[in-house]
């Protein structure tokens, strides 16, 4: 049962966030590819594979230690209680113990795939390892770490390729992430009611109001930093073709938006970006419709 649990308590359902190490490598593929080059591609294409493998054992480690430290909160949250840990399914020596092992490995494959890469690596290890022991018991600084773990997977990704990406793109990352973990955060408010601070320290700082104002702040701005992205970059076509892409990101914002009013999935943001037939769709139809500009009007 064990190793079992061990498996669960590794969350193979969040595995997917660190599909974001291939965002760079679609926009280089897209921009720069020829079917003479395919070659290069494939070789690109298992660079980033490597590096999304290492960042899902990287931030399996790091779950483990979260959920180590959470472990009195969780047993008083409807869902996370019966997490592997909290449940007691996996004692914690076991779970440190496979945290250490894990962490290493992770570590040390990637800085053999690439020493800038290996950097970038230790240093989400650093910041996530920050938010798990400190960060996320102080308000608006958990969600800007949680923020700041994404951009650093996709700065991952472009590193481990050795290719400039647009400055845009990191920002519109960035406030992306920060808009899904400030979402995550009003689930949470709202599910938790009057016991919000037992459940998380940090949660007891936040009322439903202040949440919504930053989620619509937030959502602004990742649209607008989008928007300006898509006719200012220097490295997409020049005809702006990829302003057909907007209204995905438009819908998406929006869609995700009611999910998070409706009901508990937004809790879970790996759950709700997997589950949702309607986002789903709209995440789909983006990466088609870049996809066709990047190559179609590749410059």
């Amino acid at each position: 049962m064990v190793p079992m649990a061990l498996v669960a308590a590794l969350r193979p359902k969040q595995w997917t966030k660190n599909l974001l190490v291939y965002l760079p490598l679609f926009f280089t593929v897209g921009e720069s590819w020829r079917p003479q080059e395919l070659g290069a591609a494939l070789d690109l294409i298992g660079k980033s594979t490597i590096a999304f493998v290492l960042f899902t054992v990287i931030s399996g480690a790091i779950y483990l230690i979260n959920d180590v430290v959470d472990l009195d909160s969780d047993r008083l949250h409807p869902r996370k209680r019966d997490r592997s840990i909290a449940s007691g399914r996996l004692g914690v020596r076991a779970a440190l113990a496979a945290s250490f092992v894990l962490g290493a490995a992770g570590v040390a494959g990637s800085f053999a795939l690439g020493a800038l890469f290996g950097w970038v690596a230790l240093g989400y290890v650093a910041l996530m390892a920050a938010y798990s022991l400190l960060l996320k018991r102080v308000a608006l600084l958990d969600v800007i770490t949680i923020a700041g773990g994404f951009v650093l997977r996709v700065v991952a990704g472009a590193v481990v390729l050795r290719v400039l990406i647009s400055p845009w793109l990191y920002a519109c990352s960035g406030l992306g992430a920060l808009f899904i973990a400030l979402a995550k955060r009003r689930s949470e408010a709202a599910m938790a009611g009057e016991d919000a601070a037992a459940q998380r320290e940090a949660l007891g700082e936040y009322t439903l109001p202040l949440l919504d104002q930053l989620m619509a702040v937030v959502a602004s701005s990742a649209l607008l930093a989008y928007t300006l992205y898509t006719f200012t970059a220097s490295n997409l076509p020049d005809n702006h073709a990829m302003m057909l892409t907007i209204p995905f990101v438009v819908f998406g914002l929006f869609r995700y938006t009611h999910l998070a009013h409706k009901g508990q999935m937004g809790e879970d943001p790996a759950e709700m970006l997997t589950a949702d037939p309607p986002l789903i769709a709209s995440v789909l139809l983006w990466i088609s419709t870049v996809a066709a500009i990047l190559v179609l009007f590749r410059t």
